[in-house]
């Protein structure tokens, strides 16, 4: 199945492997339209553990949920465009800006959820991939244009976004879990801090236990709004990370081989175009030619799993 978008909706923006940057959401993107002044401001305004941040147009697509060495770019509006073309369930009961935004942001943030337990898992187990973690909450300053951290761009965001644009009650339930997912990071940061592979320092022996801990901290608060999300929209798509253990690949039911091969794929395509074709993504993708070319899998499917 071809991804299909307006050209004008996105575009590929190719991955920075070492501190894998790649933006969600655009400006100019309309808010939900029965915001009021006040949430509105408390989206681009609120000050959080990590700081609110949204990036240009041209660099729209530039998700990501690989490791150091991988990067993968999935436009929110070919998220929702997939799902049209699959016959997406209409969602009644919610307002109309939180069914478009549950389809924009669906796959980005369950191949989010991939990647913690695929790989964020891995590397808290391993103090030589601490340095990694430390990317994962860095701010980009380059040439004094601020771009929010990795998991400002691929949880937090998202999580904000979806949270808003439910009814209250609901929302309130989102948020709180999403605060408790930014605290966890946060402590998660507070533990990794410093430790690299190429400077040696000494390691506290409660470290790795205490890193582990924030790990767990964040899948809980993970499910928990995946969760929350699922009942608000009745479908129960989103899948929950298990905890740590032997069964724990098997419970979770998505296969690591499929998130490997997606970001090989993808990592793969972006570099056949390079910097100054990025803005030529989003024709490709209109017609189809990126996802042929490339073999990047079928995201619905690999979401379906």
């Amino acid at each position: 199945m071809a991804l299909v978008a307006s050209s004008s909706a996105f575009t590929f923006q190719p991955g920075i492997s070492s501190e894998l940057s790649h933006g969600w959401l655009t400006r100019g993107q309309e808010l939900p339209s029965h915001l009021s002044e006040h949430e509105e401001s408390e989206l681009f305004e609120e000050e959080n553990l990590f700081p609110s941040a949204v990036v240009s147009r041209r660099d729209l697509f530039r998700l990501s949920t690989a490791s150091a060495m991988t990067a993968v770019a999935l436009p929110l509006a070919a998220s929702e465009a997939i799902a049209a073309s699959s016959g997406a369930v209409d969602l009644e009961d919610l307002p109309p800006d939180a069914a478009r935004s549950y389809y924009q942001y669906r796959i980005p943030l369950q191949i989010a959820a991939d990647f913690y337990i695929f790989e964020l898992q891995d590397m808290v187990g391993n103090i030589d991939d601490w340095g990694e973690i430390n990317q994962l909450v860095r701010v980009n300053n380059n040439r004094g244009q601020g771009q929010p951290s990795r998991i400002e761009r691929e949880f937090v965001n998202p999580m904000r976004i979806l949270g808003l644009s439910m009814p209250p009650d609901i929302a309130d339930e989102m948020r709180e879990h999403q605060f408790k997912f930014e605290k966890a990071m946060a402590a998660l940061t507070k533990v990794t801090l410093g430790v690299r592979r190429d400077l040696p320092v000494e390691i506290d022996k409660g470290a790795v236990p205490a890193a582990k801990s924030s790990w767990e901290d964040g899948r809980v608060a993970l499910n928990d709004f995946f969760v929350a999300l699922n009942t608000a929209t009745g479908l129960n798509e989103m899948k929950t990370i298990p905890g740590a253990g032997p069964s724990q690949m098997k419970e979770y039911g998505r296969s690591s081989l499929k998130y490997n091969d997606l970001m090989k794929k993808t990592k793969l395509c972006q570099n056949r175009g390079g910097p100054t074709l990025s803005n030529a993504w989003g024709k490709l993708m209109t017609s189809g030619y990126l996802q042929d070319s490339c073999g990047i899998p079928d995201l619905e499917l690999y979401f379906k799993q």
